[in-house]
């Protein structure tokens, strides 16, 4: 028979309760917020070049990822298979191997990766000879205890790791591209800055409209992140970078907090676009943080490019009705498994905006959710 509880014990225990709970409830209200995700299938998701190269294998960036995490590999480890086969696509010019060249013809690439489980992270930025710097931005991570080596000493770094180290990545493709731009420019007479500048964006946007240049490679990126059976949150951005840009110029993408950001409890973001609009406000940072405070991918991307357009003043990066001139695209992935892909224009050059995903459903290009509706011509 049970002992006899008394009116006080009983009291004295329901206290001991009430103030034990309010404890608990006061840690987890000063402790970081924390997505709690069952085993369940994976899901990647990536820009919309995730799903459109092959490099002649049979699978693209976001099937290759989903099958080898399924099959039980690390999920950073597959992000990464994913991302080569487009790095080594030399019909891809706006990532790695034939990745369009700076204004004086070299490929110049950026890449970093975040693994959620292990908290690391690596990033290798104006890289030349090496067609996989997601690879090198994960050896970075891995061999040593820094988070970012840039030019010769990236370069010297990837040799001494057993990389290949090529003397040019240019294909016939990414050179024929380049000439015909610097033909555009006519650098030899040597224009005051600010004319050059204009005369360099003039020509660029020019052959996109001819058809002489993808509007999407001109910015270049993957950018591809995966929640994986376990919520092994892992992401990687890699990127030849911005058309014809002046030597040793680095975007976005190599950068923590930019190009990429994640956090293990929470998710992750990358991005694609104009990589200087994207740096003044450390998006990609921006949008886990908001989905920390409870806010879905949707919602905390748009907050993002709300800052962006806020923050985005100056005349010539304005449409005549003052709103950013250029395109961004985010790519967001909660530990729930919840995604989306959120741009400033919806359309442009008169393409929808998509982003790439594969699931227990198979792979699949969907349309990303937009700030703004049809970009204006340029």
């Amino acid at each position: 028979m049970g002992r006899r509880v008394s009116r006080r014990d009983f009291v004295k225990a329901g206290a001991a309760v009430s103030v034990a709970a309010a404890a608990q409830n006061t840690m987890a209200a000063e402790g970081p917020t924390v997505l709690v995700r069952k085993a369940t299938p994976p899901v990647v998701i990536a820009s919309a070049n995730g799903h459109h190269y092959r490099n002649g294998g049979p699978r693209t960036c976001v099937e290759e990822a989903f099958a080898r995490i399924v099959a039980g590999e690390d999920v950073l480890d597959a992000l990464l298979a994913g991302v080569n086969i487009v790095e080594l696509d030399p019909e891809e010019s706006g990532v790695g191997y034939g990745g369009l060249p700076n204004a004086d013809g070299v490929v110049q690439l950026d890449s970093c990766c975040m693994h959620g489980p292990k908290k690391q992270a690596g990033g290798v930025a104006a890289l030349e000879g090496v067609r996989t710097p997601s690879l090198v931005a994960k050896a970075v991570m891995e061999q040593t205890d820094h988070h970012l080596l840039v030019g010769d000493g990236a370069q010297d770094f990837a040799r001494q790791m057993g990389f290949e180290v090529e003397a040019d990545l240019n294909t016939d493709l990414s050179r024929s591209k380049w000439l015909e731009w610097r033909r555009r420019i006519d650098p030899g007479h040597w224009l005051d800055p600010a004319k050059r500048s204009r005369a360099g964006e003039a020509a660029s946007r020019a052959m996109v409209a001819e058809g002489l240049l993808d509007a999407e490679s001109r910015l270049g990126t993957i950018n591809c992140d995966s929640v994986g059976p376990k919520g092994e949150v892992c992401g990687v951005t890699t990127t030849s970078g911005l058309s014809f840009k002046i030597p040793g110029r680095v975007g976005d993408s190599p950068i923590l907090g930019a190009g990429l950001w994640l956090d293990g409890d929470v998710g992750a973001a990358g991005s694609t676009g104009r990589g200087e609009a994207n740096l003044y406000g450390l998006c990609s940072h921006v949008i886990v943080e908001q989905m920390r405070q409870g806010r879905g991918p949707k919602d905390a991307a748009m907050e993002a490019l709300r800052r962006v357009k806020a923050n985005t003043v100056e005349k010539r990066l304005l449409t005549a009705d003052g709103r950013p001139a250029f395109g961004l695209t985010f790519y967001v992935i909660r530990r729930d498994g919840e995604y989306a892909g959120v741009t400033m224009w919806g359309k442009a050059e008169g393409r929808e905006k998509q982003f790439s995903v594969c699931t227990e459903n198979g792979p699949e290009l969907l349309p990303c959710d937009a700030l703004f509706g049809e970009a204006p011509a340029a």
